[in-house]
């Protein structure tokens, strides 16, 4: 398998900004699980149908993770709970 590029949305780099240690902990374990399987997550549908969630835990709250792919690399989208997730996630993507 050929090495797989991360790339973040500036979006997403200024929520993990805000993210404490143990935070970010669990965050970096979600990445890596994308990185080996996206299909992990759930493909949306309508107006946000190129974007997969992947729903993970994140210090035993569940949280939300957006992002695109390709065979090549994951982009991070952004990043939160489920309350207003989609809504601030139509504000923020263009496709």
């Amino acid at each position: 398998m050929s090495d797989i590029k991360i790339y973040q949305t500036r979006l997403f780099q200024n929520q993990k900004k805000k993210l404490k240690k143990n935070q970010i902990r669990d965050l970096d374990k979600a990445i890596n699980s994308l990185t080996k399987n996206p299909m992990q997550g759930q493909q949306k549908t309508g107006n946000l149908s190129k974007v997969w969630v992947y729903k993970f835990s994140m210090v035993n709250q569940q949280n939300l993770l957006a992002y695109l792919w390709d065979a090549k690399s994951r982009t991070l989208i952004t990043l939160g709970v489920h309350e207003n997730f989609y809504r601030d996630l139509k504000k923020s993507i263009k496709l």
